[in-house]
């Protein structure tokens, strides 16, 4: 369990978000999948913080065009200058698709997407400085990049992050390599996968039990790929029932 008061080196995944069009149809699924609680959120685009214990883990962003949910949780990378970083990413080859804005008092935040296609945010917290609780059941524990161009996303990403980069010996076959900030924290990785349909930013929450947790998913109208053991946890692959994929795992 980890409890997040401020806000997160360069890099750190920091806040994941999910765009919705049914707003209450989501909060049906992700509180019964996580047991969370919900709350209006205050950024003025009519969305919810998803709350455990009362501390915000996640939000769901409400909008009108099913087009517009990307079919995954964008995932927020923390920031101390959100103008400056958005600077860096055009500057690596990346794409700035929405330009650093301020969200009222909680912070500044930038839209973008890497060399590969795939899409993340940028989060300069103020009073928000993202999840107040991460890497414990029904909260997030993980995001790695799924892309066919796993080159070009390392390049991108150390420089504009200053992560290095470690192999990963315990998925031999794997195209798969650990980021890591200067100061040697992992905050994810890059798969290289060429059969991915599209170059995303998985997002993967911590669970007690992950049976227990496909079980519920199943009953409230999402699918699961079979759960299965890796060395990391039991894993499985979860698809709510607007077409977001996202990972759970018990470790």
């Amino acid at each position: 369990m980890s409890q997040v008061t401020r806000n997160q080196p360069l890099g750190t995944p920091t806040w994941i978000d999910l765009a919705v069009v049914d707003l209450e149809g989501a909060k049906a699924f992700y509180g019964a999948v996580f047991g969370w609680d919900f709350t209006a959120g205050d950024t003025g685009d009519g969305g919810a913080e998803c709350l455990l214990r009362g501390l915000p883990v996640a939000g769901l962003r409400r909008v009108t065009d099913r087009a517009d949910t990307h079919g995954s949780w964008t995932v927020h990378l923390a920031t101390d200058d959100c103008d400056s970083t958005a600077r860096r990413v055009a500057a690596a080859g990346g794409g700035v698709l929405a330009a650093p804005h301020d969200v009222g008092a909680l912070g500044r935040a930038a839209l973008a997407v890497d060399p590969t296609g795939a899409r993340f945010g940028l989060w300069q917290g103020r009073t928000h400085p993202g999840c107040r609780l991460v890497n414990e059941p029904g909260a997030l524990v993980r995001n790695d990049l799924v892309t066919a161009d796993p080159g070009s996303a390392r390049t991108f990403y150390t420089t504009v992050f200053d992560f290095t980069l470690d192999g990963n010996e315990d998925l031999p076959g794997s195209d798969f390599t650990f980021l890591r900030r200067p100061d040697g924290h992992e905050i994810g990785g890059i798969l290289g996968l060429d059969t991915t349909p599209a170059p995303v930013w998985a997002t993967t929450f911590e669970v007690a039990d992950t049976d227990a947790t496909v079980a519920r998913a199943r009953s409230a109208g999402g699918t699961s790929t079979a759960p299965e053991d890796t060395p990391y946890g039991r894993f499985a692959t979860l698809t709510d029932p607007y077409g977001t994929d996202f990972s759970v795992i018990a470790r």
